[in-house]
C-alpha cells in the first residue's frame, strides 16, 4: 500500500545556489485578504457541526500566523429582495422562494467537496492509502479535494486526522507547495495524528514571504 500523502504533485528541488530549498511558493496569490469558503460536500463518517470545526480549525492555522481572515458560508442562503439587489449577478445562482425571499447558491474563494474515485476534476482518487487529497493553487480557484474513501477522524490515532490534512490542503489554497523540511505541515506525506500539532517555522516563513 502506497504511503498516505497529498495529491499535489511535488515541486521542491535543489534551489538556483545550490542550497537545499525548504518550502517553496507556486506563483500565486489572492488579491483579497478576506477569503470566503463553503463545504458542498460533507464527508460520509462524520457528524456536519464537528466537520465545520475541524474546518475552521484548519483555516485558523494561517489565519493567526497572517492577517487573512476566512468566513464560512453555507452552501445556499436565504436573502431579501433588498439585499439580493446589492449583489451582482454573476456571483450567485438565483432561485425564486417567494415574493419577499430569494435562495442564492454563492459563489466563495475557496469550495471543499468530499468526493470518490472520478470527481470531475480529472484527478481521480484512489481509495483508502495513497493520495487522501488534494487543492488548487489560488491561479485554479484554491479548491479542495477530500477523498472520501479514507477514514476521517477527530482527535484520534485511529484513522486520518481530519483536522491536519485540512491545514496542509489549505496551504495549497493559498498559494504554498509542497516543502522539503520533514516536520513541516507542507511536506507531502501524511504523518499521522499529531495532538500537539504546531505549525513548523519553515511553513510560517512560506505563508508570510508568500502574502507579501
Amino acid at each position: 500500500m502506497a504511503t498516505p500523502r497529498c495529491g499535489v504533485k511535488d515541486k521542491v528541488g535543489p534551489a538556483a545556489d545550490g542550497r537545499s530549498k525548504r518550502y517553496a511558493l507556486q506563483g500565486s496569490r489572492w488579491r483579497t485578504k478576506s477569503l470566503t469558503y463553503k463545504i458542498s460536500k460533507y464527508p460520509t463518517g462524520l457528524n456536519k457541526q464537528e466537520v465545520d470545526k475541524e474546518i475552521a480549525n484548519a483555516f485558523g492555522v494561517w489565519s493567526s500566523e497572517t492577517d487573512l481572515t476566512f468566513t464560512r458560508k453555507t452552501a445556499h442562503e436565504n436573502v431579501s429582495l433588498v439585499q439580493l439587489s446589492h449583489m451582482y449577478s454573476r456571483s450567485a445562482r438565483v432561485m425564486v422562494l417567494s415574493d419577499q425571499s430569494y435562495r442564492i447558491r454563492l459563489q466563495v474563494h475557496i469550495e471543499i467537496r468530499f468526493e470518490v474515485g472520478e470527481h470531475g476534476d480529472g484527478d481521480p482518487f484512489d481509495g483508502p492509502g495513497g493520495t487522501l487529497a488534494h487543492a488548487y493553487f489560488p491561479v485554479y480557484g484554491g479548491d479542495a479535494h477530500f477523498d472520501d474513501s479514507e477514514r476521517w477522524t477527530i482527535k484520534t490515532y485511529r484513522g486520518t486526522n481530519l483536522f491536519q490534512v485540512a491545514a496542509h490542503e489549505f496551504g495549497h489554497s493559498l498559494g504554498l507547495s509542497h516543502s522539503d523540511v520533514k516536520s513541516a505541515l507542507m511536506a507531502p506525506f501524511y504523518r499521522g495524528y499529531d495532538p500537539h500539532f504546531i505549525l513548523d517555522q519553515d511553513d510560517v516563513s512560506a505563508i508570510q514571504v508568500r502574502l507579501r
